[in-house]
């Protein structure tokens, strides 16, 4: 049946991970497949187009990098987004040269997922603004926020300048110092387009086409 929603196909066996993973997705909003297995989720990709591939990177037939090999070779073209409670670096570098876009480290907060979802599927975007989320951050003080934003607002040229430059120079510790002070500032001010970016941004900081997203989230807030 045709739908119009994005088609996520989401790869857990552990069940109390794929209840948050499956539930989550589907508040982008997403029409979500659940999978507990490399052989269901082979299955279910064989019966239906995927716009987005969320893959465990430990299920009980296998790994994610042979399921997203299989899937690879039955013609599916989706991006593919790893997550592994694995926090060792290794493992995430092998699932980066494995072909997944990311990989995402559980636990994780809704908002990281949701943002990390957004980043891969078309004209599924974050909002520049999230009034309510910056209120929460701040206690309910609506003056507070407006009056950071406008301290944010002036800031944010310099810190582009400065990420753009550690960049360019491949000064990747001035970069990820550069993107932590961002990522803490979004939280504040309720900026959760430019909050997904810099998170993309800080899991592949040599990735030009990341580092043009976070340009564009720029942007769009200073106009």
């Amino acid at each position: 049946m045709h739908t119009e929603l994005p088609q996520l196909l989401v790869a857990e066996d552990d069940p109390v991970s794929a209840a948050f993973l499956c539930d989550g997705a589907r508040r982008l909003p997403a029409a979500v497949h659940c999978a507990d297995s490399i052989a269901t989720a082979l299955r279910l990709a064989r019966a239906q187009r995927f716009d987005l591939l969320l893959l465990d990177a430990n299920l009980p037939d296998g790994r994610g990098e042979a399921l997203l090999q299989r899937l690879r070779s039955g013609g599916v073209e989706a991006p593919a987004i790893a997550h592994t409670a694995a926090v060792d670096p290794a493992v995430a570098s092998r699932l980066l040269a494995a072909g997944f876009e990311e990989v995402l480290a559980k636990p994780l907060p809704l908002a990281s997922l949701l943002d990390a979802l957004r980043r891969h599927l078309p004209g599924v975007a974050a909002a520049d603004w999230d009034d309510a989320a910056a209120q929460a951050a701040l206690g309910g003080q609506a003056g507070h926020v407006q009056a950071l934003r406008g301290l944010f607002l002036q800031e944010l040229p310099g810190q582009r300048a400065r990420i753009r430059g550690a960049h360019a120079r491949g000064d990747l510790a001035a970069l990820r110092a550069e993107l932590h002070r961002l990522a803490a500032s979004c939280g504040f001010v309720g900026a959760p387009r430019l909050a997904a970016a810099v998170r993309g941004l800080q899991q592949a900081p040599a990735d030009p086409a990341r580092l043009q997203r976070l340009e564009e989230a720029v942007a769009a807030l200073l106009g």
